[in-house]
């Protein structure tokens, strides 16, 4: 297992449970694939630097993750297919 931060950006029109829904999404994907979610931070709607797809703000989320290097090719597939997130970033922590 290896740490992992995983960065998403979600669209900003989401309401609350939509949001819930889209983050109970991964962490389903990462409790399937072996992983474990060691810490979940909402930062909520920020204003981003440049627009994604005429969107200036999104919802942001921070997980820490421990998960398997074998799985992380199926995570980032999903992550990419899943319309709701705009925008990811999957970074290994620590050595």
């Amino acid at each position: 297992m290896r740490n992992y931060e995983l960065m998403c950006i979600i669209q900003p029109d989401l309401d609350e449970t939509a949001m819930n829904g889209v983050l109970d999404k991964v962490k389903g994907w990462i409790t399937e694939s072996g992983g474990s979610i060691d810490k979940a931070e909402v930062w909520g709607r920020r204003r981003m630097a440049y627009s994604i797809n005429k969107h200036r703000e999104g919802q942001y989320v921070l997980m820490n993750v421990s998960l398997s290097p074998a799985a992380i090719s199926t995570l980032e597939r999903n992550l990419r297919y899943q319309e709701s997130i705009m925008r990811h970033m999957l970074s290994v922590v620590g050595n």
